[in-house]
């Protein structure tokens, strides 16, 4: 009977371990089931941060991009709109690639933008020879070496901001023996054409003196570049009508003011 009650009684701490080991193995893989659903869980939410982060990168790229466009487009917007005129007996200096500004006596400093058909033309700094009236066609980077060292002498032409001629001039500084740069006066003698814009007129003992005309330059005419040689009124005439007497040649009184004629009055 001992014996019996002490083998039952092993065999059931037998089965009793055997249980609680089963149990014991569960819950370990369950454990493990779980850490690994949380790692899992853990990588998976990295990873999908790391993609919101791109996105986010991404769209932050976008909206700046967008927004140096619309800068461009309002700088453009902005040249479009600029100034319109001609600017006579200036001087041009460099800004900035493909920006410049023009010193006109009598006006205020105007910058502008050059484009690929801007004109220049050179009087022996921007290209040529200081000793031709000619003006050769010179190219933008030739403008823009020029202008890099000095500001170089030139009239220039503006529509919307944007120049459509840069014409150099000849000068005493660029090695023109009649040269306009700062002489004012007034002089009375026959009126001569050079080239565009520049004149010279002879004082009573024939001496030259070179001259440029602007915009506001009043020309009165008294039959020859303007008007009737009958009436006793002074007529107003354009440029146009002084260049094409000039050429012919014309007696004038011309009042000069920094190398750029106030007036040219027909003499009678």
């Amino acid at each position: 009977m001992n014996r019996q009650v002490r083998k039952a009684a092993l065999v059931t701490a037998a089965i009793t371990a055997g249980l609680l080991m089963t149990a014991c193995q569960s819950g370990s893989a369950h454990s493990g089931s779980s850490s690994d659903g949380a790692r899992n869980g853990s990588g998976s939410q990295h990873r999908s941060v790391s993609k919101t982060s791109r996105h986010g990168t991404s769209s932050s790229g976008s909206s700046a991009k967008h927004g140096s466009s619309g800068a461009a487009a309002r700088n453009a917007s902005s040249t479009r709109h600029g100034v319109t005129g001609a600017f006579t007996g200036g001087t041009v200096s460099y800004l900035a690639p493909g920006k410049y500004i023009v010193h006109a006596p009598g006006k205020t400093d105007q910058e502008f933008f050059v484009a690929d058909d801007t004109a220049v033309y050179g009087a022996g700094k921007v290209c040529g020879s200081p000793r031709s009236e000619a003006r050769p066609r010179c190219t933008l980077d030739q403008l823009e070496t020029a202008t890099e060292k000095a500001a170089v002498t030139a009239d220039v032409t503006l529509k919307n901001g944007i120049a459509t001629v840069v014409r150099e001039r000849h000068d005493v500084e660029n090695g023109s023996g009649t040269g306009a740069k700062g002489v004012s006066g007034t002089w009375l003698g026959n009126v001569s054409y050079l080239a565009p814009g520049k004149y010279t007129v002879s004082d009573m003992k024939g001496v030259e003196q070179a001259f440029y005309v602007a915009d506001d330059t009043a020309v009165r005419g008294a039959g020859t570049i303007c008007g009737s040689p009958m009436s006793q009124s002074m007529y107003t005439c354009t440029l146009d009508q002084l260049e094409a007497a000039a050429k012919k040649g014309v007696s004038a009184k011309v009042v000069i003011a920094g190398g750029v004629a106030t007036s040219v009055t027909e003499d009678r």
